[in-house]
């Protein structure tokens, strides 16, 4: 066996993870599986799992890359969640573009993915699949070839299970719990409005939760039913609280310097597999600092 392959394996029954690496790949040795599940290399059902004695269940999927991701290759803050011959999920930096603009060309998470495939195969191709704001951190997902790109898209609301947000917001929200719908347009300028008239826009549906809060500030866990552009943005600016560091949609505070938008949890269909996959990204320290008991 090769150390670039991939191995996948189809759990047949009840074991543990290390155990059943042991027993299914003796050309390994012990702490060489050891060494893949540390390094975050094997996941269950998609799902990243590091633990050795993480339960196993009969008709789950397991994948182990051999090689271990070069994430001193990787710089602007890039992190690899997860990879595969057709995915990369990554956890992208605040104040870094999906993709070019007239004005920024080299320095976005596409330009720095599209440099890393290139490294281990000079004709690999990376696709956009879905973006998220310059100023908004946390998951985002390419493909690796344009079938796969085309098939996520076509089938987006039913291949994406779970898109969650999460955001510090100014003031104390009440209700602490509810669900924003308007119509958004853009205007020439590049900024969203919002109308209550259906004739005047694309529907957006924000869910929102408050986690937890203190007299300046509430940290708000948001899911999406539509992914409009800027719809978080917009919504949270309609019930009077727009989020942290957001000057464009009436922010008036800026205590951690950028926009406290994070995408925390994307969920899917494997596009090939037919699997479902979860990642999570945690949500960023300056974001829990606003809550810290002075």
């Amino acid at each position: 066996m090769k150390d670039r392959e991939e191995l996948v394996l189809v759990v047949k029954g009840e074991t543990e993870l290390l155990k059943y690496l042991v027993d299914s790949v003796p050309a390994k040795r012990r702490n060489t599986i050891k060494a893949v599940l540390r390094d975050r290399q094997v996941s269950v059902d998609g799902k990243v799992v590091t633990q050795f004695d993480h339960p196993l269940h009969p008709g789950q999927q397991i994948r182990v890359r051999w090689e271990k991701i070069p994430f001193n290759r990787l710089y602007h803050g890039i992190r690899i969640v997860f990879e595969d011959r057709d995915l990369i999920v990554i956890d992208k930096p605040a104040a870094l573009l999906t993709v070019a603009t007239e004005t920024e060309k080299r320095r976005t998470a596409y330009s720095i993915l599209s440099d890393y495939v290139k490294e281990r195969d000079p004709a690999a191709k990376i696709f956009i699949v879905h973006r998220i704001d310059r100023e908004t951190s946390g998951l985002l997902l390419f493909a690796k070839n344009e079938g796969i790109r085309d098939r996520i898209q076509e089938t987006w609301m039913s291949t994406i299970t779970e898109r969650t947000y999460v955001a510090v917001v100014e003031g104390q929200v009440e209700p602490a719990a509810g669900t924003v719908t308007s119509w958004l347009t853009e205007s020439a300028a590049f900024k969203v409005y919002s109308s209550r008239k259906p004739d005047q826009g694309k529907r957006a549906v924000t869910h929102y939760r408050t986690i937890k809060g203190n007299r300046d500030y509430s940290l708000l866990s948001l899911s999406l039913e539509t992914g409009r552009k800027h719809q978080i943005r917009v919504h949270l600016q309609d019930i009077g609280h727009p989020v942290v560091g957001d000057k464009k949609y009436g922010a008036i505070s800026n205590p951690i310097k950028r926009l406290a938008l994070h995408a925390q949890v994307l969920a899917f269909i494997h596009p090939v597999d037919n699997v479902p996959c979860r990642f999570e990204s945690a949500v960023p320290p300056s974001f829990l600092r606003l809550f810290a008991v002075k």
